[in-house]
């Protein structure tokens, strides 16, 4: 009898670890499907755009490489000695030109290891998000970084909790390893442990809002793409972790025309141009679209425009492809 009920017991069990297999996550509501279908339809058009893009520069390449050959096929012999020099000129300013602008970069990035705002985003959570969403996450990280380092006084970026599918999608990014970012594969609360007291986890769900920046806390952004699926997990964990929670001040100065969720890139623009000008508002209304805010809010153009900011991201992306593949030319050569 015993032995009957044990067995009983067990079959529960596995009846029930089958059923949380087959459910990891809550359902979605249906203004989260249709937000998820919506997501899923830009991440195709991104797709087709940077594609078309890719083609257009083919092409405009192969145009002008054919009026080269036609200009040297139509000029003498001390003509054509005098283009190919002339050429060899113009592309060495060039590439020493991208080199010094480069050489920059990395020393504006160094520096702001010792002296910069420090923003972790925290990617524990590749568990909660599907593949798309992980797709999606690792776009804005990498928009995060390049606009970091075209800033003159960048933050000191830090990816914390990189692990497995995050971190292998992250790895096939062009330069990826060659990014000046803090790489953590422990969790923020063990990378930060001595210095408990100075984080701030930043989120919508906080009763606190961030006034200052102030230089010797560490901000942290979730990153999470989560279709409005886990709302007041970010503000929950940090709580359970016995950290500071703030969340912007984006109500003081504009509605949004639904909740106060913003992208991870959005967050990390929004700190940098903070940084920059020292005013929320000009900061806000720089980066969230015009579509995000309620009308009336408008009395500072909107110069973050959806197609703009579609081909700036694709713009990266290509130019991260271009810098991966001329330092592959280099090592060759070289």
């Amino acid at each position: 009898m015993e032995e009957g009920k044990t067995m009983a017991d067990e079959e529960e069990v596995v009846v029930e670890v089958e059923q949380q297999q087959q459910q990891p996550c809550p359902p979605l509501s249906k203004n989260a499907q249709k937000k998820l279908l919506k997501q899923q339809r830009y991440e195709v058009k991104k797709a087709e755009k940077k594609a078309l893009l890719k083609e257009q520069k083919k092409r405009e390449g192969e145009r002008k490489r054919k009026e080269w050959e036609e200009k040297l096929a139509s000029a003498t012999e001390e003509e054509k000695q005098q283009l190919i020099e002339s050429r060899k000129c113009l592309r060495k300013e060039r590439m020493d030109q991208r080199s010094d602008e480069k050489g920059k970069k990395m020393q504006r990035l160094t520096n702001a290891k010792e002296n910069g705002q420090n923003v972790v985003i925290d990617l524990e959570f590749d568990n909660l998000m599907n593949s798309s969403e992980l797709h999606s996450l690792v776009q804005q990280i990498m928009y995060c970084y390049a606009v970091n380092g075209r800033c003159s006084s960048p933050a000191h970026l830090w990816l914390t909790g990189c692990q497995g599918e995050m971190q292998a999608q992250l790895q096939r990014l062009p330069g990826f390893d060659k990014w000046v970012i803090e790489k953590e594969n422990r969790p923020y609360i063990e990378a930060f442990e001595d210095q408990k007291e100075r984080l701030v986890y930043l989120t919508a769900d906080s009763e606190t809002t961030l006034d200052v920046l102030d230089p010797k806390h560490i901000y942290i952004i979730g990153g999470l793409v989560d279709r409005n699926r886990w709302k007041g997990l970010t503000k929950k964990k940090a709580e359970d972790q016995g950290i500071q929670t703030a969340k912007l001040p984006i109500g003081t100065y504009l509605k949004m025309s639904s909740s106060q969720v913003l992208t991870v890139n959005q967050v990390v623009e929004i700190l940098l141009k903070y940084l920059e000008t020292g005013d929320w508002k000009t900061s806000f209304f720089a980066v969230i679209p015009q579509r995000k805010r309620c009308e009336g809010d408008n009395d500072i153009e909107d110069t973050e425009g959806n197609d703009d900011h579609e081909k700036k991201i694709i713009d990266i992306e290509l130019e991260e492809e271009k810098d991966d593949q001329e330092s592959k030319r280099q090592c060759i050569e070289s």
